[in-house]
């Protein structure tokens, strides 16, 4: 009976093989477990967000073997130091955080790197009311100016100043969501931020776009670059081309984000539903237009550097942040993960 029950299973596996063949339809096949990948962004849910997010609601990274989860962060530091523990295998952060956890950290052991160049330009900017005076970055000499301490514009604000021959600042310290209000009120002169983030928060609290004056820094002569795609050693070294799958669908899906961001708004508000969608559409064509499609970058290439400017810019970041080591800036970026030019070809033809 046993025998005749065999028989009988061969002939039907036979007779559906036959078939798929006839009709055109697949055989099933082995499923390969999709590889795990953690990522941690730099801040909230919010605009900009939308390049990681797209790819994973689309599918890109599930159809590259990538099992990707995306998680919200509370600044670049942060980041850069959850990569380097092994909690996250990827992150997005800025350069020179990640260039200041290299300097101030020569032994540890497991140093992220940098391996896909988004922002092209830093988004730090200095705002404040024209009703105080300021007209020009000379003119914030000898004022009250107001940012977190781990904000990337006051950590940068020497090679700023520098630049524009700025006398001495006194800083005011607060967190984050105190920054535009004490800015408003008066309480500071001025505040560094990102110019994305700081320009819709000034507005919420009231401050109309004509009464503020703005600097950002890549128009004021710093050339930082911004925020990167950073991996831990661990993950390139034993899956390198689950991060180079990454890099192809997290571009895939930019590529659609860069050429429509308002529909793209739709998945950021899945993630986090208490968002002003309106605000985030304006949040991140801002960012788009200053920081990722910035002239720079499309000098450049998207998601590239060029090796001068990196080694200028870990110089200054190294004299500015007074880094117990000079920053090697060999040592915190690699090409050797990315796209093909070709497919990193995705900036949208310019206005």
């Amino acid at each position: 009976m046993a025998t005749v029950l065999r028989t009988r299973r061969s002939v039907l596996s036979t007779l559906a093989a036959t078939a798929a063949l006839t009709w055109g339809i697949a055989a099933p096949t082995t499923v390969h477990a999709e590889t795990p990948i953690k990522f941690q962004l730099d801040w909230r849910f919010e605009g900009p967000s939308a390049l990681l997010l797209q790819p994973v609601a689309k599918g890109y990274f599930k159809q590259a073997g990538l099992d990707v989860s995306v998680d919200a962060g509370s600044g670049s530091g942060g980041t850069v130091t959850r990569v380097a523990s092994g909690t996250y295998d990827l992150g997005l952060a800025d350069m020179a955080a990640l260039m200041e956890f290299h300097a101030n950290n020569p032994d540890a052991p497991n140093k992220p790197v940098a391996i896909m160049m988004v922002y092209n330009n830093t988004p730090a900017a200095v705002f404040a009311l024209k009703k105080s005076g300021v007209k020009t970055p000379a003119d914030l000499a000898g004022k009250k100016l107001g940012a977190p301490v781990f904000d990337a514009g006051r950590k940068a604000w020497t090679i700023f100043a520098k630049a524009n021959k700025v006398g001495p600042v006194t800083w005011i310290s607060m967190d984050p969501p105190l920054r535009e209000t004490m800015l408003v009120r008066g309480d500071v002169d001025a505040i560094t931020g990102f110019s994305f983030t700081s320009l819709l928060n000034l507005e919420a609290r009231g401050a109309k776009s004509d009464e503020l004056v703005m600097f950002p820094f890549a128009q004021y002569g710093v050339k930082l670059y911004g925020n990167a795609i950073i991996a831990s050693p661990k993950i390139l070294k034993e899956n390198p081309e689950a991060v180079k799958a990454f890099l192809k669908a997290f571009t895939k899906g930019a590529k659609e984000v860069l050429a429509n961001p308002d529909a793209s708004i739709e998945h950021v508000k899945a993630r986090d539903g208490i968002i002003n969608v309106e605000l985030e559409k304006r949040r991140l064509k801002m960012a788009i237009d200053q920081v990722v499609a910035s002239p720079d970058a499309r000098a450049e290439g998207f998601g590239q550097v060029k090796l001068p400017r990196l080694a200028l810019m870990a110089s200054q970041v190294g004299d500015a942040f007074n880094t117990k080591t000079r920053v090697n800036p060999d040592a915190v970026w690699t090409p050797a993960y990315l796209p093909s030019a070709a497919e990193l070809n995705i900036l949208p033809a310019k206005k």
